[in-house]
C-alpha cells in the first residue's frame, strides 16, 4: 500500500485547499504521536489520515481543559472554532484550519499544524525589547517592561500589516490572551495566530501585545472587512447561525456590538485601564 499523500505546506495556494483540509480534519483518522507539555491545557500532536491523504495537526480535547472561572459557558475548543470561522469571514486567513470533532479522548478542537523554521522562537522577528523610549523605524511601541536589576526596556512589535490585521481580528473576538508565542509565521511568509480559547467574552477582556496601533485610524481595508463582517453577523446569516452553535447569544450580540463600535469610531481600540492590558507571561 502506498504511503498517504502529504498535503502541501501552509500558505501554498492549491485549488480548494481549505475545503480539503476541513474535510481531512473532520473525517480523518486521528493518531496521537505526542504531547506539547508546555501548554497549560492538554495539547496533543497528531497525524490525521483520510482517503490516502495525511497531515499533521493539533488536537485539544475538551476533557483536557482547565476550567476558567470567568468563562463559565461553553469551552475553549468551541471558542477556537468560532475564531476560525470569523477569521475565514474576514478573508484574511489568520487562523489555521480548525474543526470541532470527536477524537481519541472525546470531543475537541482539531487544527492544522503550522510548521515554523527549526530553532526559531515563534514570532521572535515580530517582537523586540529595545533600550530608550523610541521604538525606531518599522516598530510600534507597546509598553515598558522590567528586564531585571532595576532596568526597563521598551516592548515593541513590528509595524507589519499582517500583525495589524490580527489586531483587528483580536478586537472583534475580544481576545484575552494574544501572546508572542501565539504568532506563527509560516515558511512562505503568511502569518497565523493560534490559541484562541480565551475569546468572545461579553465584557471587555482584550489583552494583547499588539497595542501599537491603539487609537489610530483603521485602514480602508479593515473598514471594508468589518462592514462585510457586520452583514455576515446579522441574525439568520450563515456565519451567525454557525457561531450561535458555539458561543452564547449574549456573546454573539457582543461580537456584533464590537464590530459596530469599530466601524463607528473608525479606530483601533485602546486599553480600558480596568485591568492589565498585556497577557502574562507575554510570550
Amino acid at each position: 500500500m502506498p504511503p498517504p499523500e502529504r498535503l502541501p505546506a501552509p500558505g501554498v495556494t492549491v485549488m480548494g485547499e481549505r475545503e480539503k483540509f476541513e474535510e481531512l480534519l473532520t473525517k480523518g483518522e486521528l493518531t496521537v504521536v505526542g504531547r506539547i507539555r508546555e501548554a497549560s491545557n492538554a495539547v496533543l500532536l497528531c497525524t490525521v489520515t483520510y482517503e490516502g491523504v495525511s497531515a499533521d495537526c493539533v488536537y485539544k480535547p475538551v476533557k483536557g481543559e482547565r476550567p476558567l472561572w470567568d468563562f463559565p459557558d461553553g469551552n475553549l475548543a468551541q471558542r477556537e472554532v468560532a475564531t476560525y470561522l470569523v477569521s475565514e469571514a474576514t478573508g484574511w486567513g489568520l487562523v489555521p484550519t480548525t474543526v470541532l470533532r470527536d477524537g481519541p479522548y472525546g470531543e475537541g478542537m482539531v487544527q492544522r499544524w503550522i510548521e515554523t523554521p527549526e530553532g526559531e522562537t515563534p514570532g521572535a522577528e515580530l517582537l523586540a525589547l529595545v533600550e530608550g523610549e523610541e521604538a525606531g523605524n518599522g516598530w510600534k511601541p507597546v509598553a515598558l517592561a522590567d528586564v531585571g536589576d532595576g532596568r526597563t526596556a521598551l516592548l515593541v512589535h513590528a509595524d507589519d500589516p499582517r500583525l495589524r490585521r490580527l489586531a483587528v481580528l483580536d478586537a472583534v473576538i475580544n481576545n484575552g490572551d494574544r501572546k508572542g508565542g501565539h504568532l506563527l509565521p509560516a515558511p512562505d511568509g503568511h502569518l497565523y495566530g493560534i490559541d484562541h480559547g480565551v475569546t468572545f467574552h461579553a465584557e471587555d477582556k482584550l489583552r494583547t501585545l499588539l497595542w501599537g496601533w491603539a487609537g489610530e485610524p483603521l485602514t480602508d481595508e479593515a473598514r471594508e472587512v468589518l462592514a462585510s463582517l457586520a452583514a455576515e453577523l446579522a441574525e439568520g446569516a450563515p456565519l451567525a447561525t454557525r457561531l450561535a452553535e458555539l458561543i452564547t447569544a449574549v456573546e454573539l450580540a457582543a461580537v456584533r456590538d464590537r464590530v459596530a463600535q469599530l466601524l463607528r469610531t473608525g479606530t483601533h481600540p485602546q486599553p480600558s485601564g480596568q485591568w492589565p492590558s498585556i497577557p502574562w507571561p507575554p510570550v
